[in-house]
């Protein structure tokens, strides 16, 4: 089956936490030959990352196509997206249509803020935990990497936001393709001084 992943970007997002779901979901397509990613955001203007990137969104949200999978980066500052009631609006919308939607880092705080981890499990980065404790009816797991409640999937930050997606082509497609490509990308984190020497 074709899917189309959509990525939502917004001014000072955390560029680490869209491009390693980017390049899950772009290498799932190109192996099965059939799907799609795209960037969406409010307006095409350029958006500056938080590391000082810059990139260009594809589509804005009248242009934007049907979206099966919606991902919400997480960001330093928040306020662009947390405050601004035509993105919280989208992000409602979009969650009734897609077949998943996630977040990775603090986009968890931007869902919750759309209130969709109502009633629901969730994580985000170790630093944001008790932020997200702070609404009464989110049941914070902060020792989960991501964690998967109905169609709401939340990662903990970066390398975690590459996982939830190599889980996410692995239960839209198979284990196995997701296997083939998490070998392909050679993501076999080994980081360096993890251990006193």
């Amino acid at each position: 089956m074709s899917y189309t992943y959509g990525i939502y970007l917004y001014q000072q997002v955390a560029a680490l936490d869209f491009v390693g779901p980017y390049d899950v979901f772009s290498l799932s397509t190109y192996l099965r030959g059939e799907g799609q990613v795209v960037t969406v955001a409010e307006s095409k203007e350029p958006i500056e990352c938080a590391s000082g990137m810059t990139v260009m969104p594809q589509y804005d949200f009248d242009d934007v196509p049907d979206l099966d999978v919606v991902l919400v980066p997480g960001a330093n500052n928040l306020e662009d997206a947390m405050e601004n009631e035509s993105v919280i609006d989208w992000l409602k919308q979009e969650a009734t249509t897609a077949q998943f939607t996630t977040a990775v880092c603090t986009g968890a705080l931007i869902l919750q803020r759309a209130g969709l981890l109502n009633n629901k499990k969730a994580t985000t980065h170790w630093q944001l935990i008790e932020e997200l404790q702070k609404h009464p009816t989110t049941e914070v797991l902060p020792e989960m990497r991501y964690v998967r409640d109905g169609n709401i999937v939340t990662a903990q930050g970066i390398s975690a936001g590459i996982d939830m997606a190599l889980w996410l082509v692995g239960e839209l497609h198979s284990p196995a393709h997701a296997r083939e490509v998490r070998k392909i990308l050679q993501y076999d984190p080994a980081p360096p001084y993890t251990a006193e020497v």
